[in-house]
């Protein structure tokens, strides 16, 4: 008899005469020699980049999309009898997936939308996943890149967006500021006394500056 080790973080397949007999978990095993093959199977989770690939959108401008994947086995079995290479088909249902997603929206719908895009296209990903043994934990799109001058004006576009809110918001506090004036003048004029009396509390305090001309 044999003795074969597995590691906490692993699983074996043991196959007989060619057929999966039973999976093995962590421990020490023995089995017989003849006739048995051990397929060890790595359980812990990975991450798998999609590199970048270039797709056209819907009104026909090239964008660069790549993306990354947390997958972890969940079956060994699966991954041992599925696929040769059983990360070549999610790649591949990554890229058709992506794809799709990008065709089906304008340039400037996908930048708003591209945190989201992730989401969108997480369901046949999966299924291509499962296929061979793997189970899929995040999917997130890492990169979404424009040609140089769409990209130009992209940050041209931010840039007079976010000045437009900077003078709005300067708008909005001189607007505040002369309602402040104009309600502390109606009020004055309303009270006469509230001026002779905030004038005592300013020479009060060593607010109230007498100028004397010669």
């Amino acid at each position: 008899m044999a003795k074969v080790t597995v590691m906490e973080y692993e699983r074996v397949v043991k196959l007989v005469d060619g057929k999966v007999k039973e999976v093995l978990g962590a421990g020490r095993h023995r089995y017989r020699r003849r006739r048995t093959h051990l397929h060890r199977v790595d359980m812990r989770p990975r991450w798998l980049t999609v590199p970048g690939q270039e797709v056209l959108t819907a009104d026909g401008i090239t964008v660069k999309v790549t993306a990354v994947l947390l997958v972890t086995p969940i079956d060994p079995v699966a991954d041992l009898t599925a696929r040769q290479q059983g990360g070549n088909d999610v790649y591949i249902a990554t890229q058709l997936a992506l794809r799709l997603a990008v065709a089906r929206q304008t340039v400037e719908a996908l930048m708003e939308s591209r945190l989201d895009l992730g989401a969108e296209i997480q369901g046949p990903v999966r299924e291509a996943a499962g296929r061979v043994g793997l189970e899929l934990d995040e999917f997130l799109v890492r990169d979404l890149m424009l040609p140089g001058e769409l990209r130009r004006a992209f940050a041209d576009v931010l840039l007079a967006k976010q000045r437009g809110k900077a003078e709005l918001e300067k708008a909005r506090a001189e607007a505040a500021s002369l309602r402040l004036l104009a309600n502390t003048a109606d009020l004055l004029e309303k009270h006469p006394s509230l001026l002779e009396l905030r004038t005592l509390q300013a020479a009060e305090n060593g607010e109230l500056k007498l100028v004397i001309k010669k």
